[in-house]
This record gives structure tokens, sequence and C-alpha cells, in this order.
């Protein structure tokens, strides 16, 4: 069986953020969450404890959260395309997996950076899963699905072909989906508005 390090883990820290501040002037991937984190921060630390090979995506206008993500441990690629949707940014990412360790990598846990409070036990779960066989992996709590989303190197050829902003949404649907019931909320969580930032805000 693989281990963990054979797995790697995808961040994508490229979004805008709109609905959290329409004027574009805070970053809602740098706000402080409770623990003394910054969002961004709190996500790529509870994906890295499991996953220390981590790939952050962010956009060409993001030096600090480049920065940020960089101290706490993941190696950073900038995509110019991020502004065309999700996809662009997950493509992206692969292509510089591609690059950078063409034949290492059994996958990926492809994370978002507006989802901090996602627990490292659900990570290492949906890695399990993955060692034991699985080729497309999603945590649900409570019967329902959440993220991140992992992926077996068997489905690199239909997630290059991904556009838009649905990410891999399409693959969910139409391919054979292990799923891994996991007692974290958190997989259902993200930073859409400021309230978002207190732990128990849902």
């Amino acid at each position: 069986m693989k281990n963990a390090h054979s797995w790697r883990g995808i961040l994508l820290a490229a979004g805008k953020g709109k609905r959290f501040d329409a004027s574009g002037a805070r970053n809602k991937l740098l706000q402080l969450l409770p623990s003394g984190c910054t969002v961004a921060q709190a996500s790529a630390k509870n994906l890295l404890r499991v996953l220390p090979d981590t790939l952050a995506v962010v956009s060409g206008q993001a030096d600090a959260l480049a920065s940020i993500l960089t101290v706490a441990g993941c190696d950073i690629t900038i995509c110019a395309d991020a502004g065309n949707g999700l996809a662009s940014s997950l493509v992206h990412a692969l292509q510089c997996e591609l690059q950078r360790a063409p034949d290492d990598s059994a996958g990926w846990i492809i994370a978002l950076a507006d989802m901090p409070f996602v627990q490292s036990d659900t990570i290492a779960a949906m890695v399990q899963a993955l060692d034991c066989g699985a080729g497309i992996v999603v945590p649900t709590y409570q019967g329902r699905r959440g993220n991140p989303v992992g992926f077996a190197r068997s489905y690199l050829p239909q997630l290059l072909l991904l556009s838009g902003d649905q990410g891999a949404r399409d693959l969910l649907k139409t391919c054979p989906v292990t799923e891994v019931a996991v007692d974290d909320s958190g997989i259902l969580r993200d930073i859409d508005v400021p309230h978002d930032l207190m732990p128990n805000s849902r």
C-alpha cells in the first residue's frame, strides 16, 4: 500500500471572494480567525499536517497571500487565468504537478483555501480510502457531501479537461465516488461573508 506521501495536496487559493467584500478591498483569505491564523493559513495547515507536499494556487495579485502560504509550508504557483473559474486554477495546478513530479504522485486531495474548519483527521481518512483503492473520494457529514475531494491519478485525463467555475463537480455526478463519513461539520463550511469567520457561525 502507498504511504501518505505518495499523495499530494492542492490548495486552491486564487479566488476573489466578491461575496465577502464586493469592493475587493479585503481578501477573505487574509482575514483573521479567532485562533489568530488567517483563513488561508488555517486551511493550509490542516492540509499540510497530512500532506506535507502541497501546492497552493494563487492569483498574480496575491503577494501577501503567497507569502503566508509559503511560510506555512506550501509550494506556490501563480495562475494567470484564475479569473476564468475554479477549473482554471485546478488544471493549472495539475499541469504544474506534472512538470515538477511527473511520475511520483498517486493522486491528489484538492482543498479550498476558504474552508479553514476542515479537520486534518478528515483528510487522513480520505487518504486512507484512496490507499485502499478508491478512485474518487468525498467526505460526508450527516449524509451531506463536502470538501475537499480526492482523486487517484487515473482521473488525471478527465481533470485536465475541466473548464468553468464548477471545478470537478461534473465528475462527481458521472463517476463512481467513495463517500467517507466523518464527524466534521467543517467539510460543509466555507467563508463567504464576515460572519462565517466565527467558529460556530453555522
